[in-house]
């Protein structure tokens, strides 16, 4: 008991004076300023990007009578997140390199009431002059083994500060109101832990079911729609 004692108090005292001193508290204030700094700009670039599809939105209002944006969802990934990329991918410690290796540190997703306005959105963004493409991956043409479904961009953007212009990457999830629902239940379901190997498989079938469902619904729904808007114009 007495060396458990001794163990526990050299524990303490080494932490209160390396981990919780003045020095190393300012160490690590000065090694997360760059990445704060760094998470600022893409939530600026991820304003840039909901503007442009706020635009658009009351642009197909005002032409065709209607909205084709339900919502629009953002996130910036979490330094965790970024952390266990670098580790995952070996990337080097410098923002240089996250920034490069990267590409989904800033995420919009927008998502629709019908399929062919997935595309229509794309082509709109991807036609302002500000707007760059860096890698495109259409998921509902080819769809993830899994039954995922999406249209995926990553564009670059310019943010304007103060005395700069910097250019930043933003990820852009395009789907419809059936593809988001079934995509956000599977990733739940996906992190469960713990499920014997024959359900799982039976799970997977079913999900894999599902998706098909989605997308039929998906197409059946933009055919009424269709025959609707024939029948009144």
């Amino acid at each position: 008991m007495a060396v458990r004692d001794y163990v526990d108090t050299m524990k303490d005292k080494f932490v209160r004076e390396n981990l919780m001193s003045d020095e190393f508290l300012d160490y690590i204030q000065g090694s997360m300023a760059p990445m704060d700094e760094m998470l600022a700009y893409y939530r600026c670039a991820i304003m840039e990007v909901e503007t442009k599809f706020k635009v658009l939105n009351e642009q197909f209002s005002l032409r065709y009578d209607r909205n084709p944006i339900e919502s629009i969802k953002s996130r910036v990934k979490s330094m965790e997140g970024i952390i266990r990329k670098i580790r995952r991918k070996s990337l080097p410690l410098s923002m240089e390199s996250v920034q490069e290796n990267i590409r989904d540190i800033a995420g919009v997703r927008v998502v629709t009431s019908f399929q062919d306005d997935i595309y229509k959105l794309a082509e709109c963004l991807l036609q302002q002059d500000d707007v760059t493409l860096i890698q495109k991956k259409d998921y509902i043409q080819a769809p993830k083994p899994g039954g995922y479904r999406s249209l995926h961009l990553i564009v670059e953007i310019p943010i304007f500060l103060q005395d700069e212009k910097r250019l930043m990457k933003v990820e852009v999830q395009f789907r419809t109101i059936a593809m988001d629902f079934w995509a956000s239940l599977e990733h739940k379901l996906r992190y469960k832990k713990n499920l014997p190997e024959e359900e799982a498989g039976q799970l997977a079938t079913e999900l894999l079911e599902c998706a098909e469902m989605s997308a039929t619904l998906d197409r059946r729904m933009l055919d009424i729609r269709d025959r609707i808007t024939k029948l009144t114009t």
